[in-house]
This record gives structure tokens, sequence and C-alpha cells, in this order.
């Protein structure tokens, strides 16, 4: 069969990815399993990289999209930087070898002691978002007797035309400085001694699949940039934040070219250097959520495919109504049914598919879950107690275990119980 996903395809009936059997995998490592794919992250990250080589241009990978070390790392040793959001994101991203100075903090709850993490740490910029984080950070910096480099994070008011849950640049939004009031800001903030600006940024939303929202945003900062030119402002960054949405299903998002020439053509006179904070279109595609079937169900009204993945492992179908392919690991000529496929999690909600036309899997089938490799497993949870899954990264025709599943004393490993519930000791007679 010719390929289905980019970097996915089936060999003698089989889905496999550089070579590698997904059977494979679930045979040696058990399902539920997260598996991603080394090489199609690297020309990802590649093409974009390659697309901006006319313009000075850091990519900050956003962490929060897959946070699992060996995915950084992977990413850091092409050339990327990390978006943070979090004193754990930041310990991540060093653990995985990222540069300080090409790490930038966003972000609109940050707390004292990650401001202070992130000042020792000689980070390249914090993205502000409020005038009191921007106090808090002039005024951590001082304790350090440092300067820390800071962008202001305006909010556009631009609409990105994605799902309400991921759009960031409305008024509305809790995210970002009110356009408005940018100046009045970014004028308190050259007053302060212990914060250099640096530059401006936005980040619109996420999953878009449009080139205008991104053009209308750089548009307005732009536009903001000019009348800093009065404020004799000497900025050196803009950063334009991520969101370049992925296919799941029907969507046509820009090529990356498509995607960059706006950047580029408005920036190539200008001495700015462009921050991307990519995450989902460098990860999505690149990996899968393989699952077995349980048991087929057959309600009243529904039919159910019963599988062992819950929304505890991928809650975006259940958060989002997020639409995801499932294809099985060997194609088998199975009639198709109207059938939902769900997990076994106590809840109505706990789906993957809500009432698709889909292959009449059978008991033992291993399904693979298409476009998993952003958003899954940074969004696991515990709910049930259920234990968090495998993780697994192919590369050059080989799988490597880059998570281990959890057992039931990882649980409950960092529970404590008082004294006071603990048995008395049975008294003598």
């Amino acid at each position: 069969m010719a390929a289905i996903f980019d970097g996915f395809k089936y060999q003698d009936h089989v889905l496999c990815s550089d070579g590698v059997s997904l059977e494979e995998v679930a045979e040696k490592v058990g399902t539920p399993c997260y598996v991603y794919v080394s090489d199609i992250i690297s020309k990802t990250y590649q093409e974009l990289d390659r697309s901006l080589e006319s313009i000075p241009h850091i990519i900050c990978y956003a962490v929060k999209a897959n946070p699992n070390i060996s995915v950084i790392r992977a990413l850091g040793q092409l050339g990327a930087g990390a978006d943070i959001v979090s004193g754990g994101e930041l310990f991540r991203a060093l653990e995985a070898e990222i540069p300080s100075d090409k790490i930038v903090f966003s972000g609109v709850g940050k707390t004292r002691e990650e401001i202070d993490s992130a000042i020792r740490r000689k980070i390249l910029c914090f993205n502000v978002e409020s005038e009191q984080e921007l106090l808090m950070i002039d005024l951590a910096a001082k304790s350090f007797k440092r300067v820390a480099d800071v962008c202001l994070r305006i909010n556009p008011d631009v609409d990105p035309k994605t799902h309400p849950y991921i759009a960031t640049g409305l008024k509305k939004s809790k995210f970002g400085i009110p356009y408005k009031k940018a100046l009045d800001l970014i004028r308190a903030a050259l007053r302060l001694k212990n914060v250099n600006l640096i530059g401006l940024g936005c980040h619109i939303g996420s999953q878009i699949t449009e080139t205008k929202p991104f053009t209308d945003s750089l548009n307005r900062m732009l536009k903001l940039y000019d009348q800093c030119a009065k404020l004799k402002c000497e900025f050196s960054y803009i950063d334009m934040g991520g969101g370049l949405g992925i296919s799941y299903h029907h969507e046509h998002p820009p090529t990356v070219e498509t995607y960059t020439q706006g950047f580029i053509k408005e920036l190539k006179d200008r001495k700015l250097t462009l921050i991307l904070e990519p995450g989902r279109s460098l990860v999505g595609n690149a990996g899968v959520l393989l699952t077995r079937v349980l048991y087929g169900k057959r309600g009243e009204t529904s039919n159910f495919i019963i599988v062992d993945a819950g929304m505890n492992d991928l809650i975006r179908p259940a958060l989002y109504s997020a639409y995801h392919t499932i294809l099985p690991a060997r194609y088998k000529k199975y009639k198709k049914i109207k059938a939902s496929v769900v997990g076994p999690c106590c809840e109505s909600g706990d789906i993957l598919t809500k009432e698709r036309r889909i292959q009449n899997f059978q008991p033992g089938d291993l399904l693979s879950v298409m476009s998993c490799g952003a958003y899954g497993s940074s969004m696991s949870s515990h709910y049930n107690s259920r234990v968090k899954i495998a993780e697994v990264m192919i590369h050059h025709g080989k799988f490597h275990i880059i998570r281990e599943r959890e057992t039931y004393e990882d649980l409950i490993s960092k529970e404590r119980v008082p004294s006071f519930l603990k048995k008395a000791a049975a008294v003598p007679a």
C-alpha cells in the first residue's frame, strides 16, 4: 500500500516507520505506548530552518508539545533552542543540553522561584506578559546584581481561527499585554534598571491553518516597532511565537515556505532576529499511540470498540473533540461499521473516535492512533490510577525506550500516610 502519513507506510501489510514494524514495538514494549520517529522530527526541523536561512533567526522548540528529554535533545542537536513555560520545563531543557542562551521563558504565571532559576542560568530572555511580572523580574535581577533581558509579549487581538481553547491572541485571552497598553509598558520597562528590553513578541494560538493571522500579527507588531523608534529603543528580536497547524484529517495547513515567506519579506531589511516557537508542527505527525483492542460491544443504539488506551493517555479527543486517524498496525480487510473507539476510563467522555465509519476491529488487533507526537503524553494523567505509559523512539532502523512504563508502586511513591492513620500496634494480653 502507498504511504498513509509521511514516514509511515505499510510493508507486507504491516505498518512500519524507518524499517521498524509497529507490531514488533508493541510486542516487546506492551500497549498502550507512544512511538516517535526521530527521522521525521529531524526532517521537519531542517525544512523550517532552511526556509529561514536568508534572515537571522532562532527556532525555540515549544517544550510543552512533547517534553520528553530525548525529543528535546534530538532537536537541540539540530540547533534548536527551547521555549519553556515552567521551572520544570527549564530543568528538562537544561538536562537535554539546550544552551541557556537559546531558552526563552513564556507564560503568564512565572513564580519568583522560577524567575530566580532562569536568571541564574542566564537564559536568552523572559517573554513578559504583565506589568507586575515585569516588576518582579526587575526585583529578582536586582537581588542577583544582574540585568535580565526581556521581551514584552503583546496581544495583537488577531483571530487565529482555531479552537477557542487554543486561541491566545484575542482581547479576552489571559495571555499577553493589551495592544493599546503596549507603549505605556514599553516606557515603564525602559525606566527600570535591572531589565533590558531586547524585543517584542506575540503568540496568537495553536493549530492555525491559514497564513493571514500570522501576517496580520506581524504587521501589527512592526507598526508597534516603528512607534517605538521615537523612544530610541534598540530592539534586537521579534518573537512571533508558534502555532502553525498540522494535518490531522482534512486540514490543509500552509507549506513551510508559504508560512515563512511573509516573515522573510517583512524582516529582510530590518536589523531584527526572528524567534519562532514551533511545537506541534515539529513533532505532531512524528508520533503515534499504539493501543490494542480489548472487546467489541454492541449497544442498543451504538457500537463500541474498547481499547486499552484511555483519555488519561490521550485527552485531545475528549477535550477538543479532536480528530485522530486510526489505522490497523496489520492491514486486514474488515467490514466497516459505524462505531466509537473508547477507552477503559470511568468517564462517558473517554473516547478516541465518536460514531465513525471504521473497520470492525476484533479483540487483540493492534491499532495505531496517528498524529500523537504533540499534546499526547504531555497532557496525560494518572486518572483512575492508571500508570503513565512507555514512550519509544525509532532511529535508523531500531527502536529505543525513552520513557519506561510506570509501575503501580510509582503511583504511590510520593504519598505518605500520617501516623494517625497507621494501624496501632497490638496491645499484649
